[in-house]
Protein backbone atom coordinates (compact mmCIF):
# COMPACT_ATOMS: atom_id res chain seq x y z
CA UNK A 1 0.00 0.00 0.00
CA UNK A 2 1.17 3.56 -0.68
CA UNK A 3 1.43 5.96 2.26
CA UNK A 4 1.65 9.73 2.70
CA UNK A 5 2.45 11.83 5.76
CA UNK A 6 0.77 15.21 6.27
CA UNK A 7 2.40 17.39 8.95
CA UNK A 8 0.86 20.82 9.69
CA UNK A 9 3.39 23.27 11.10
CA UNK A 10 2.90 26.77 12.47
CA UNK A 11 6.09 28.34 13.87
CA UNK A 12 7.55 24.92 14.72
CA UNK A 13 11.25 25.61 14.08
CA UNK A 14 12.15 24.08 17.46
CA UNK A 15 10.41 20.73 16.90
CA UNK A 16 9.89 20.16 13.16
CA UNK A 17 13.46 18.87 12.76
CA UNK A 18 13.22 15.99 15.27
CA UNK A 19 9.76 15.15 13.91
CA UNK A 20 10.98 14.87 10.33
CA UNK A 21 14.10 12.98 11.37
CA UNK A 22 11.89 10.35 13.03
CA UNK A 23 9.65 10.09 9.97
CA UNK A 24 12.54 9.78 7.52
CA UNK A 25 14.22 7.15 9.72
CA UNK A 26 11.02 5.11 10.00
CA UNK A 27 10.40 5.31 6.24
CA UNK A 28 13.94 4.06 5.60
CA UNK A 29 13.61 1.31 8.21
CA UNK A 30 10.33 0.03 6.78
CA UNK A 31 11.52 0.40 3.15
CA UNK A 32 8.17 1.96 2.41
CA UNK A 33 7.62 4.37 -0.46
CA UNK A 34 6.09 7.37 1.27
CA UNK A 35 5.23 10.98 0.52
CA UNK A 36 6.20 13.41 3.29
CA UNK A 37 4.40 16.74 3.12
CA UNK A 38 4.92 19.55 5.62
CA UNK A 39 2.23 22.22 5.48
CA UNK A 40 3.81 25.55 6.34
CA UNK A 41 0.78 27.15 7.95
CA UNK A 42 1.49 30.90 7.95
CA UNK A 43 4.75 30.47 9.86
CA UNK A 44 6.94 33.51 10.48
CA UNK A 45 10.00 31.59 11.68
CA UNK A 46 12.40 29.09 10.03
CA UNK A 47 9.92 26.19 9.88
CA UNK A 48 9.90 25.98 6.08
CA UNK A 49 13.66 26.42 5.76
CA UNK A 50 14.35 23.61 8.23
CA UNK A 51 11.79 21.25 6.69
CA UNK A 52 13.35 21.60 3.24
CA UNK A 53 16.69 20.29 4.53
CA UNK A 54 15.27 16.79 5.04
CA UNK A 55 15.42 14.30 2.15
CA UNK A 56 12.16 13.49 0.43
CA UNK A 57 10.21 16.26 2.17
CA UNK A 58 7.87 18.55 0.23
CA UNK A 59 6.67 21.82 1.76
CA UNK A 60 3.24 23.21 0.89
CA UNK A 61 2.34 26.76 1.92
CA UNK A 62 -1.12 27.33 3.42
CA UNK A 63 -1.48 30.99 4.32
CA UNK A 64 -4.87 30.61 5.99
CA UNK A 65 -3.94 29.81 9.55
CA UNK A 66 -5.67 26.88 11.23
CA UNK A 67 -5.09 23.20 11.86
CA UNK A 68 -7.95 21.96 9.68
CA UNK A 69 -6.98 24.25 6.80
CA UNK A 70 -3.48 22.82 7.00
CA UNK A 71 -4.67 19.20 7.11
CA UNK A 72 -6.87 19.84 4.07
CA UNK A 73 -4.03 21.46 2.12
CA UNK A 74 -1.76 18.52 2.91
CA UNK A 75 -4.39 16.00 1.91
CA UNK A 76 -4.87 17.77 -1.43
CA UNK A 77 -1.10 17.80 -2.02
CA UNK A 78 -0.75 14.01 -1.63
CA UNK A 79 -1.81 11.11 -3.83
CA UNK A 80 -1.36 8.02 -1.64
CA UNK A 81 -4.38 5.95 -0.64
CA UNK A 82 -3.33 5.92 3.02
CA UNK A 83 -2.81 9.39 4.52
CA UNK A 84 -1.12 9.64 7.92
CA UNK A 85 -1.95 12.82 9.82
CA UNK A 86 0.65 13.62 12.45
CA UNK A 87 1.74 16.84 14.16
CA UNK A 88 4.99 18.79 14.08
CA UNK A 89 5.74 17.99 17.74
CA UNK A 90 5.40 14.21 17.33
CA UNK A 91 8.12 11.56 17.08
CA UNK A 92 7.35 8.45 15.06
CA UNK A 93 8.20 5.27 17.05
CA UNK A 94 10.03 2.40 15.38
CA UNK A 95 7.54 -0.04 13.86
CA UNK A 96 4.76 2.53 13.47
CA UNK A 97 4.61 2.20 9.67
CA UNK A 98 4.72 -1.60 9.84
CA UNK A 99 1.74 -1.61 12.21
CA UNK A 100 -0.21 0.74 9.95
CA UNK A 101 0.42 -1.14 6.72
CA UNK A 102 -0.17 -4.61 8.19
CA UNK A 103 -3.42 -3.49 9.87
CA UNK A 104 -4.88 -2.05 6.66
CA UNK A 105 -3.73 -5.07 4.64
CA UNK A 106 -5.51 -7.40 7.04
CA UNK A 107 -8.64 -5.21 7.09
CA UNK A 108 -9.57 -4.09 3.55
CA UNK A 109 -12.79 -2.61 4.96
CA UNK A 110 -10.97 -0.41 7.48
CA UNK A 111 -11.29 3.32 6.70
CA UNK A 112 -9.20 4.82 9.53
CA UNK A 113 -6.74 3.78 12.23
CA UNK A 114 -5.61 5.72 15.30
CA UNK A 115 -3.88 5.30 18.64
CA UNK A 116 -2.80 7.13 21.80
CA UNK A 117 -0.11 9.66 22.56
CA UNK A 118 2.90 9.03 24.77
CA UNK A 119 3.96 12.36 26.26
CA UNK A 120 7.74 12.02 26.38
CA UNK A 121 8.51 15.34 28.09
CA UNK A 122 5.96 15.36 30.92
CA UNK A 123 6.42 14.55 34.60
CA UNK A 124 5.70 10.91 35.49
CA UNK A 125 2.61 11.73 37.58
CA UNK A 126 1.07 13.66 34.69
CA UNK A 127 1.84 10.77 32.33
CA UNK A 128 0.03 8.46 34.77
CA UNK A 129 -3.01 10.76 34.76
CA UNK A 130 -3.05 10.78 30.97
CA UNK A 131 -2.82 6.99 30.90
CA UNK A 132 -5.89 6.77 33.12
CA UNK A 133 -7.71 9.23 30.88
CA UNK A 134 -6.98 7.04 27.86
CA UNK A 135 -8.56 3.99 29.49
CA UNK A 136 -11.68 6.07 30.16
CA UNK A 137 -11.63 7.29 26.54
CA UNK A 138 -11.21 3.73 25.30
CA UNK A 139 -14.34 2.68 27.16
CA UNK A 140 -16.26 5.54 25.50
CA UNK A 141 -14.87 4.45 22.14
CA UNK A 142 -16.13 0.88 22.63
CA UNK A 143 -19.57 2.10 23.72
CA UNK A 144 -19.96 4.62 20.89
CA UNK A 145 -18.68 2.31 18.17
CA UNK A 146 -20.09 -1.08 19.11
CA UNK A 147 -23.05 -0.42 21.45
CA UNK A 148 -24.62 2.92 20.48
CA UNK A 149 -23.09 2.85 16.95
CA UNK A 150 -22.99 6.65 16.72
CA UNK A 151 -19.28 7.21 16.13
CA UNK A 152 -15.74 6.17 16.92
CA UNK A 153 -12.55 7.81 18.24
CA UNK A 154 -9.50 9.32 16.59
CA UNK A 155 -6.50 10.94 18.24
CA UNK A 156 -5.63 14.10 16.34
CA UNK A 157 -1.98 13.96 15.36
CA UNK A 158 -1.90 10.17 15.26
CA UNK A 159 -4.34 8.86 12.70
CA UNK A 160 -4.31 7.33 9.24
CA UNK A 161 -7.27 7.50 6.90
CA UNK A 162 -8.08 5.86 3.61
CA UNK A 163 -8.24 8.52 0.86
CA UNK A 164 -11.19 7.01 -1.02
CA UNK A 165 -13.23 6.76 2.20
CA UNK A 166 -12.41 10.32 3.27
CA UNK A 167 -13.42 11.67 -0.12
CA UNK A 168 -16.69 9.79 0.22
CA UNK A 169 -17.17 11.31 3.69
CA UNK A 170 -16.76 14.82 2.28
CA UNK A 171 -13.28 15.79 3.48
CA UNK A 172 -12.23 18.15 6.25
CA UNK A 173 -14.75 20.56 7.74
CA UNK A 174 -12.74 23.79 7.56
CA UNK A 175 -15.25 25.67 9.71
CA UNK A 176 -13.79 23.83 12.73
CA UNK A 177 -10.88 25.81 14.16
CA UNK A 178 -9.15 23.33 16.49
CA UNK A 179 -11.05 21.38 19.15
CA UNK A 180 -13.24 18.57 17.86
CA UNK A 181 -11.59 18.19 14.44
CA UNK A 182 -10.49 14.63 15.16
CA UNK A 183 -13.90 13.62 16.54
CA UNK A 184 -15.55 15.09 13.44
CA UNK A 185 -13.28 12.91 11.28
CA UNK A 186 -14.15 9.83 13.34
CA UNK A 187 -17.89 10.54 13.37
CA UNK A 188 -18.18 11.02 9.61
CA UNK A 189 -15.84 8.19 8.64
CA UNK A 190 -17.80 5.87 10.95
CA UNK A 191 -20.71 6.25 8.51
CA UNK A 192 -18.47 4.99 5.68
CA UNK A 193 -16.74 2.06 7.35
CA UNK A 194 -14.90 0.79 10.47
CA UNK A 195 -12.74 3.29 12.35
CA UNK A 196 -10.31 1.52 14.72
CA UNK A 197 -8.55 3.00 17.76
CA UNK A 198 -5.89 0.81 19.34
CA UNK A 199 -3.21 0.98 22.03
CA UNK A 200 -0.98 -0.89 19.53
CA UNK A 201 -0.35 2.34 17.59
CA UNK A 202 1.23 4.78 20.08
CA UNK A 203 2.81 8.07 19.03
CA UNK A 204 5.36 10.06 21.01
CA UNK A 205 4.53 13.74 21.39
CA UNK A 206 5.24 16.83 23.45
CA UNK A 207 3.01 17.45 26.44
CA UNK A 208 3.52 21.21 26.21
CA UNK A 209 -0.23 22.01 26.04
CA UNK A 210 -1.10 19.78 28.97
CA UNK A 211 1.80 21.13 31.05
CA UNK A 212 0.89 24.77 30.37
CA UNK A 213 -2.92 24.51 30.56
CA UNK A 214 -3.12 21.69 33.11
CA UNK A 215 -3.92 18.01 32.56
CA UNK A 216 -7.43 18.13 34.03
CA UNK A 217 -8.41 21.32 32.22
CA UNK A 218 -7.13 20.06 28.88
CA UNK A 219 -8.64 16.60 29.30
CA UNK A 220 -11.95 18.18 30.26
CA UNK A 221 -11.97 20.39 27.17
CA UNK A 222 -11.23 17.48 24.86
CA UNK A 223 -13.85 15.27 26.57
CA UNK A 224 -16.53 17.97 26.35
CA UNK A 225 -15.90 18.48 22.65
CA UNK A 226 -15.76 14.73 22.02
CA UNK A 227 -19.31 14.36 23.38
CA UNK A 228 -20.55 17.55 21.73
CA UNK A 229 -19.27 16.69 18.26
CA UNK A 230 -20.36 13.06 18.51
CA UNK A 231 -23.91 14.01 19.50
CA UNK A 232 -24.45 17.31 17.66
CA UNK A 233 -21.82 17.37 14.93
CA UNK A 234 -20.28 20.68 16.11
CA UNK A 235 -17.63 21.54 18.74
CA UNK A 236 -18.66 23.65 21.72
CA UNK A 237 -15.21 25.23 22.15
CA UNK A 238 -14.56 27.69 19.34
CA UNK A 239 -11.14 29.15 20.10
CA UNK A 240 -7.78 27.86 21.31
CA UNK A 241 -4.38 29.10 22.44
CA UNK A 242 -1.27 28.59 20.34
CA UNK A 243 1.36 26.98 22.55
CA UNK A 244 4.98 26.92 21.39
CA UNK A 245 8.33 26.37 23.12
CA UNK A 246 9.90 29.48 24.66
Amino acid sequence: MDLAFVIPAYNEEALIGPCLASVVAEVERSRCQAEIVVVNNASTDRTKEIALTYPGVTVVDETKKGLVHARHAGFEATTAELVANIDADTLLPEGWITTVLSTFEKRPDLVALSGPYIYYDMAWHNRALVRGFYFFAYLLYLLNRFVFRIGSMIQGGNFVLRRSAWQKAGGFDRSIEFYGEDTDVARRLHKVGPVKWTFSLPMKTSGRRLEQEGVFRTAGTYTLNYFWVTLSGRPVTKGHTDIRPD
